[in-house]
């Protein structure tokens, strides 16, 4: 049986990486210090269960916890291999056990802030309330900020593709020191397609360690023993044979333009994956939490009603249009991806992928793409 219900001020659902970051800078703004804070989750997270990497183009708020950082990033694709500098951006990786720590030490110094172990089983929008259902209580608030994907409903439509961003890893150390740790491989599509769009995503974070993930962009998720068995052919090929595992990890992000951020109301808003922030073109999703939580903590402080902080724009046709192809034709992406690095500086992608290029800047881009293909995906779109 629920007890009887709870108020708060402000109630996240799920201490995940968007619902611990919006914690994290309420706790640094004063306009929230004598609000009541809660945060609910089954289980409170430490260890290293993610790992999140993202290009900037200065010092960022999570630079004192960066694993590593890159100035210039490998591409290797159809008829290109280059090594590209990437200034004055840095690609930049975060193991998840030094942000949840990072969080969690800066949470602790506010007694407003409160944190419960508990299983949230529903959200709901009451009259000028936000209700959170757990399995021992009942909690209720103007303003819930949830993180947790309830619903399939995504899944289960036909009007925009959804594809998986979906990989596993190998935390690999050598014996000897056999990594360039100043570039990063960010996408290396000369392994076999197999109809899909798949490619290695490298990160040498010394000269002896690198995480090597095997990665697609596809609808469907493949046996574990694909994944690994594709990495350890990668290592054989590259000559890397002495070493171990010192980790492993996997994952699997929804890449859709479906429209998440029409279940928000007036009092509940959806965040992270179950908000749609995740970019859907490509999966990444840090930047977009950093970006997305710095707005909504001004969206909250204007008291607005929570279903007016997401604003669509052309960016989201953009990603849907690319979904589009790649949905009926998922073994084009390393020729798409290709033509535009071997055309386009990765400034300028990384610009685009940010959503901050303007739109002479976009069609600059939009010309070295496949014309006839966007062109098709485009009519079809529109009639």
């Amino acid at each position: 049986m629920n007890s009887s219900t709870k108020n708060y001020d402000y109630i996240i659902v799920g201490a995940g990486a968007s619902g611990l970051m919006m914690a994290y800078r309420m706790s640094k703004d004063a306009y929230f210090n004598n609000k009541k804070i809660l945060i609910l989750d089954k289980v409170k997270k430490t260890g290293n269960d993610r790992t999140w990497c993202f290009w900037e183009n200065k010092k960022g708020d999570w630079d004192a916890i960066l694993n590593h950082s890159w100035g210039s990033i490998i591409f290797k694709g159809d008829r290109i291999a280059k090594t590209l500098s990437i200034k004055p951006y840095h690609y930049k990786m975060i193991r998840s056990t030094d942000f949840y720590d990072k969080i969690w030490v800066e949470i602790s110094k506010h007694e407003n802030i409160e944190f419960k172990t508990e299983s949230v089983k529903q959200v709901q929008q009451e009259t000028n309330l936000g209700k959170v259902i757990t399995e021992l209580s009942t909690y209720s608030s103007q303003n819930v900020i949830n993180s947790i994907l309830f619903s399939d409903a995504y899944k289960k439509q036909e009007q925009y593709p959804v594809l998986q961003q979906h990989f596993v890893g190998y935390f690999v150390k050598t014996k000897s020191p056999v990594f360039d740790d100043s570039s990063a491989t960010f996408m290396d599509f000369t392994i076999p397609q197999k109809g899909n769009t798949r490619f290695m995503y490298i990160l040498p974070y010394a000269k002896d360690e690198a995480l090597f993930e095997y990665t697609l962009f596809s609808k469907d998720l493949l046996k574990y023993e694909t994944y690994t068995d594709a990495i350890k052919e990668y290592l054989q090929e590259k000559n890397i044979t002495d070493y171990e595992i010192i980790e492993k990890e996997q994952g699997s992000i929804p890449m859709t333009s479906f429209k998440f951020w029409k279940s928000n109301s007036k009092n509940i808003i959806h965040i992270g994956t179950a908000g749609g922030w995740s970019k859907a073109s490509t999966g990444f999703t840090f930047k977009n939490i950093d970006k997305k939580t710095t707005n909504l903590i001004q969206h909250l402080k204007q008291q607005k009603p929570l279903n007016t902080f997401y604003k669509t724009n052309r960016f989201w046709f953009y990603d849907l249009l690319l979904l589009d192809i790649l949905s009926q034709k998922n073994q084009l992406g390393a020729v798409i991806f290709s033509k535009m690095f071997k055309s386009i500086s990765p400034q300028l992608i990384f610009k685009f992928l940010d959503e901050e290029t303007n739109f002479a800047e976009e069609l600059k881009i939009f010309s070295k793409m496949p014309t006839v293909l966007f062109s098709k995906a485009l009519l079809k779109r529109l009639f």
